[in-house]
């Protein structure tokens, strides 16, 4: 089935958010459910990047060479595009994922978002794959219960159960 993700894939999304580890070396094992669905992507690539320097976001090639078009040709303020392209490919890289389910985060985005050897939350959200430091989880996580109760009753306005 051909997916919105610039893609084909066989599978679900996979749901909720999954803990793990980035090693010493920068390589981030995979965790098993986010590891299967990225592998039903046709290309074994994947670019690893961050587009506002608190998150990683790793892409299936098809899904970031579309993102690459949009920021070319975003024509209401080209110079946000350039920028935005600049600090992608920056802090970015390509990767394939490992026989053990690992994908190796670039040098300057794992030292920017501070996740050398440390404990990140993935999730899958919006085409991508989400790696969180422990510390911007939990900013996050604060945020979002501090607006709670208004972003519930809007979205249950809008039909959400």
């Amino acid at each position: 089935m051909e997916s919105s993700l610039g893609g084909v894939n066989s599978g679900r999304q996979p749901l909720g958010v999954y803990t793990s580890r980035c090693d010493d070396k920068g390589r981030l094992r995979l965790p098993k459910e986010l590891e299967e669905f990225l592998r039903t992507f046709p290309e074994p690539e994947y670019f690893i990047t961050s587009l506002d320097g608190c998150i990683a976001r790793i892409y299936p090639i098809r899904t970031w060479m579309e993102n690459e078009k949009i920021l070319a040709g975003f024509t209401e303020n080209p110079k946000a595009g350039r920028e935005i392209a600049f600090l992608a490919h920056y802090w970015g890289g390509s990767s394939m994922i490992d026989a053990q389910g690992r994908v190796l985060v670039p040098q300057e985005l794992r030292r920017k978002l501070q996740i050398e050897d440390q404990k990140v939350n993935l999730r899958f959200y919006k085409g991508a794959v989400e790696v969180y430091s422990e510390s911007e989880s939990e900013r996050r996580l604060a945020s979002a219960m501090e607006a709670l109760a208004a972003n519930l009753d809007a979205l249950e306005k809008k039909g959400l159960t």
